[in-house]
């Protein structure tokens, strides 16, 4: 029989959807739909989603109408229980059956060589989709990720927006489904002003073009590609640039369905206040897109997208420079007023601010600041003068009107505001640079005692978190300690900071005295540090397994930790590398099975070699060990793994030609420490034998 195949399409007609949600609940829909229709047998070539404000849809394309028809076997009771001496069915041979639907007289047989059972055997036919649809529907929308769903009108109903239109069209025909207490229809709606209140779709096909009609663009990666490439080309026509991220392109996305890019201005003066703060207040606020020029310098223009398609644009642009200049006449108001004390002023009174209540206030963060950023400055032979009195500063901005009201500008208002005390310009740039980075792949500080006070920072705050027992678990890391602990090994890899993780680390335990609560905080944040090293190298296409081969040797700086994972990326890569692994993986093998310690091997003595194998891989030894004493001295493992690779044949010749395991014990223990003296060179490095080649 032929299988009718036509395009399914879903939609759920809401309010407006929180546009930071918006994203995550249609890929969220389009997978669970995916799942579900693929876990009830339907075949179907692709599902495209769609989302906008007022709408979440999917289109399963060349979707099945039917379920294939199956074949089933159940294997019941064996013959031999199944029926009683007489020849009659056991209780337990009509139970099964009856479960079947049959007769025991109806059953087959299945003949093993291990005995005879009762089976059932039918053709299943398959099901319509309209007969199945509803709970898989029903499921796909369960599973949607929404934490606060919400009640409207008298219904119990549950969504995280009013639902009032169901849409399920199978090619022409309404699907029959009932959500939301609503039941499923051909009715859509238009733009909220553009368009039709509700209009009829004839068919699943034209989804997409029908809403265009009525000035809705439902595809949200061709309505935010469209923004993207208005909004560059409105910028260009100003001789300008935009300003924005991925998260705010898609937010602005996630709150048009016919978006218009239209360009206004604010009075220049505004520019005298720090471009941050009114960037920020444009973006964030507003979701206004800021103009910049070619040199970064802010721009009075800015562009901004609506919802509307208006006859008379200049009343729109007005309306929109109405709204901004209160926003940037605030931030102007509190930069002069905060430029009125200085930020030693505002320092002093940090010890009404609470930073963490078992750990003291901000004024003892940044006492605490102060003497690790002193400790890591004398670990490196630097002059800690600005950095000590970056440090001092560092949290100061926190009480400034500015920071108050606009939070992510911390840290950059304090640059600003100690170059207008006098500061000197490395201490400014400290204080801004104290945070990053901040997210992953965000700029590192670029000063000396930008790094060095941004350490201090993160290891303050990595230190006291766990100090108080507050330790990151599953997915739930409310103090961003991962972020933080990825961010110092980022410093001190890509500034090459001969620092010692587990000294830095003791050293903020004892700032920190008696605070701490947790008696294991130095062995945890450590090892806390070294378990970030996995992440931190998967980012670059690093695999585990080069990842674990280098943890195994547990590395005490950053940046020796990083010459071996380079060293042992590319040692995986050359020809010889799957026969040394493999010899590796012989000795360790022979060493754990003799209860042989590596650290612990017995002196070799070359007079007791009888075969020419034995006598050519020690003076391979012997010639290799010279050059890696030097090349482990300068972090050179890259070398050394190189210089290692000539072991290859000598190993193999030696494992092919010699038994190590002799009846003559001392020959035995000397051929042990032989290969063990290989081992223990590569293990110079790191454990090549966990690498998979």
């Amino acid at each position: 029989m032929t299988v009718i195949k036509e395009n399914l399409l879903i939609e759920l007609g809401t309010e407006e959807l929180p546009p930071k949600s918006l994203k995550k609940l249609s890929e969220s829909f389009t997978q669970n739909m995916h799942d579900e229709l693929s876990k009830s047998g339907f075949e179907f070539d692709s599902i495209a989603s769609y989302a906008a404000p007022r709408r979440l849809a999917v289109v399963v394309k060349n979707c099945a109408g039917t379920q294939p028809d199956s074949h089933v076997e159940k294997r019941g009771p064996a013959v031999s229980s199944a029926f009683d001496a007489d020849g009659n069915a056991t209780r337990a041979a009509q139970g099964w059956a009856k479960g079947n639907g049959i007769d025991v007289a109806q059953a087959s047989r299945l003949k093993t060589d291990k005995g005879e059972w009762l089976l059932y055997v039918a053709e299943v036919k398959g099901k319509a989709l309209k007969d199945v649809l509803q709970d898989v529907l029903q499921t796909a929308v369960n599973k949607l990720p929404i934490s606060k769903p919400m009640r409207w009108g008298l219904s119990s109903a549950e969504f995280i927006r009013p639902v009032h239109t169901l849409c399920v069209m199978f090619g022409d025909e309404v699907l029959t489904v009932s959500l939301f207490g609503l039941r499923s229809a051909n009715q859509l709606s238009g733009h909220r002003f553009h368009g039709q209140h509700r209009f009829t779709l004839a068919h699943a096909d034209n989804y997409a073009s029908a809403l265009t009609a009525q000035y809705v663009i439902a595809d949200y990666a061709q309505r935010t590609n469209t923004i993207e490439a208005a909004l560059k080309a409105k910028a260009k026509e100003l001789g300008l640039r935009p300003d924005y991220d991925r998260a705010l392109l898609e937010e602005i996305s996630s709150l048009v369905e016919w978006p218009v890019i239209l360009s206004a201005k604010f009075e220049a003066d505004f520019l005298d206040v720090p471009k941050e703060a009114l960037i920020y207040t444009m973006k964030d606020d507003q979701k206004y897109v800021p103009l910049l020029s070619a040199d970064g310098q802010l721009s009075s223009h800015f562009l901004f997208v609506s919802n509307i398609e208006s006859k008379d644009p200049i009343q729109v642009i007005e309306g929109n420079q109405k709204v901004i200049r209160p926003r940037l006449a605030d931030a102007k108001f509190f930069f002069e007023t905060d430029k009125k004390t200085t930020l030693a002023s505002k320092a002093e009174k940090l010890a009404s601010v609470l930073f963490q209540k078992e750990l003291g206030t901000v004024a003892e963060k940044t006492a605490r600041l102060v003497a690790i950023s002193q400790s890591i400055a004398k670990a490196l032979d630097m002059d800690p003068t600005h950095v000590s009195r970056a440090a001092a500063l560092a949290k100061a901005d926190l009480l400034s009107d500015m920071v108050m009201e606009f939070p992510s500008v911390q840290g950059i208002m304090g640059h600003h505001y100690a170059l207008h005390d006098g500061e000197h310009a490395a201490v400014g740039l400290a204080i801004e640079e104290q945070y990053l980075p901040r997210f992953a792949g965000d700029k590192l500080p670029t000063s000396t005692a930008g790094y060095v006070l941004a350490l201090a920072e993160k290891l303050d705050t990595l230190v006291g978190i766990f100090g108080i027992g507050k330790l990151p678990k599953g997915d739930k890391d409310p103090f961003a300690l991962r972020r933080s602990a990825i961010g110092i090994l980022r410093i001190l890899v890509e500034n090459s900071l001969p620092l010692d993780l587990q000294k830095m680390v003791d050293s903020v335990v004892s700032i920190y005295a008696d605070k701490l609560s947790n008696t294991q905080t130095a062995t945890q944040v450590h090892m806390f540090l070294l378990d970030r090293f996995k992440p931190f190298y998967q980012d670059q296409d690093i695999s585990g397994d080069v990842v674990s081969a280098v943890m195994t040797q547990q590395p005490t700086t950053a940046i020796d930790f990083d010459a071996r994972i380079k060293a042992v990326t590319a040692f995986k890569k050359m020809d010889s590398a799957v026969d040394l692994v493999a010899a590796n993986k012989r000795v360790a093998n022979i060493l754990n099975k003799n209860a042989i310690d590596i650290d612990a091997l017995p002196s070799i003595n070359p007079a007791l070699f009888s075969e020419d194998a034995e006598k050519a891989l020690f003076s391979a030894l012997e010639s290799a060990q010279s050059d890696v004493t030097q090349l482990i001295e300068t972090l050179s493992y890259d070398q050394v793994l190189a210089s290692l690779t000539v072991l290859k044949t000598p190993l193999n010749n030696f494992f092919d030609d010699v038994m190590i395991m002799t009846d003559d014990e001392l020959v035995k223990s000397n051929r042990v420490a032989l290969v063990g003296k290989a081992r223990q060179l590569f293990l110079s490095v790191a454990d090549v034998s966990v690498l998979a080649v």
